[in-house]
This record gives structure tokens, sequence and C-alpha cells, in this order.
């Protein structure tokens, strides 16, 4: 499956609490995999649990109980529209791909840009 910068986004600002955020365009098994890569960035502590044939890397189970330190940093930077697209743009301009690393490096530059 591929990885959706948009889906994990929407998932950080729902654990957060602060919006209701509308999932319903996502299938559960997109949602439980994205939710396994937020655990697995250090954005928030959960459970994931595979089957037991394990013959898929999606997990049939994935609850997100908290933001961590990270993922609150990560999402102060991403919530915002605006700063969101910009940084997304940024990545683009530059032509390289978008990556984790890459989209924190301009989210940065994008609060950097908006701050003066």
């Amino acid at each position: 499956m591929k990885r959706d910068f948009e889906l994990i986004r929407s998932l950080l600002i729902e654990l957060e609490g602060a919006e209701s955020v509308d999932l319903s365009s996502y299938t559960e098994e997109q949602v439980n995999y994205h939710k396994a890569l937020i655990k697995e960035a250090g954005f928030a502590e959960g459970i994931i649990h595979y089957p037991s044939t394990h013959k898929t890397d999606i997990p049939d189970l994935a609850l997100l109980k908290r933001l961590t330190w990270e993922g609150h940093e990560f999402l102060d930077k991403a919530r915002d529209e605006t700063v969101w697209n910009k940084a997304k743009s940024i990545v683009k301009e530059k032509g390289i791909s978008l990556s984790l690393d890459a989209l924190k490096i301009a989210l940065t530059q994008a609060v950097k840009m908006l701050l003066g």
C-alpha cells in the first residue's frame, strides 16, 4: 500500500481530538495501515496487531492512544492548511519525493517563510 501523508495528517488531527476529521473516503485497511505507520514513525503510542497468518502487512487492529512529543511537534507544523500546502509545494518544487524527512524540513521552512 502506498503511504498517504494526507491520511497521516488527518489521523494525527483526529487523535489530538481538537477537531473532527472525515475519513469516509478511506477503507479500514488504509486507516489501519497508516495508523501502524504513525506508530512506527514515533508520532503516537498505540497497539498494532497483525493477523496470525501474517500474509499481509496490513494490521487487523490498530489503536492509537495518544500523540508523542514528536507527534505533537509534527502536527503543530502540519495542522495549518496554508503551511501544509506550502510545505508540499516546496518539496515538489525541489523535485524530490515526498518522504517524511523532506516533509519535516519543508514544514519548518514553510513556517519560517510565513513568520518572515
